[in-house]
């Protein structure tokens, strides 16, 4: 097997096991990875495809690695020939992110909820990692159990959505659920308020910008186009 080049140590964490035959700077995890995670590193047929270039041309890196998450830097080829670098993030657990638009008797059911990455409020629906062995639709219904402590009477597959695939590479499953009643909110999960709005108004909320987060907006769309609005 063709180990990459050693080259000066990286200060970021880079998870042990990267393999036996490896030692562990970002670039040899970085090799690791294309063994053991291939379909990570797939370029599909087409001329105006971003490929990913392999060693001994140049090696990538992993940026970061946790138990929920790694962050690649990937030396590419553009469409034009330049050589360029990308990051992405991918998800370390086989487990979908979903998340679940709650219905209330024809009204949505809105969280205000801090996130890090903005350092703001944001009004957005019930979302988050899978947990493991569970199927993605036991997982939305335990969302919206574990968030809003609320009971399931049905459960709408949405799809599939992308929140920003220029830099993250997962896709975030879509449901709406109806529910029967809000119980208490977990403060801890950073929600500070939860509000019930009737359907068109949390359009609205979208359209005037009130509401900003796109996997919301998407099920917002998406729910509409599906008939669910009353």
């Amino acid at each position: 097997m063709i180990r990459a080049v050693p080259v000066r140590r990286s200060p970021l964490t880079v998870s042990a096991d990267v393999g036996d035959l490896m030692d562990h700077t970002p670039q040899s995890a970085y090799a690791h990875l294309r063994v053991t995670q291939p379909r990570w590193f797939l370029t599909p047929h087409g001329d105006s495809a971003i490929s990913i270039m392999r060693w001994p041309m140049l090696e990538g890196q992993v940026v970061h690695r946790d138990e929920d998450r790694v962050v690649l830097e990937d030396p590419v080829v553009l469409p034009d020939g330049q050589h360029a670098r990308r990051l992405r993030l991918l998800s370390a657990r086989p487990e979908h992110q979903v998340a679940v638009l709650p219905l209330l008797e024809g009204r949505v059911v809105l969280t205000e909820r801090f996130q890090h990455a903005t350092r703001t409020w944001h009004w957005e629906i019930p979302r988050a990692a899978g947990v493991e062995g569970l199927a993605d639709t036991d997982n939305a219904v335990g969302q919206l159990q574990e968030q809003l402590s609320a009971s399931v009477s049905e459960l709408i597959g949405l799809g599939q959505v992308h929140p920003d695939p220029r830099v993250l590479a997962d896709p975030v499953l879509l449901y709406a659920g109806r529910i029967d009643s809000v119980g208490d909110v977990v403060a801890a999960g950073g929600v500070r308020r939860v509000w019930s709005v009737p359907f068109a108004e949390a359009e609205e909320m979208a359209l005037t910008g009130l509401v900003t987060d796109a996997v919301t907006i998407s099920a917002l769309f998406r729910a509409r186009q599906s008939g669910l609005t009353g």
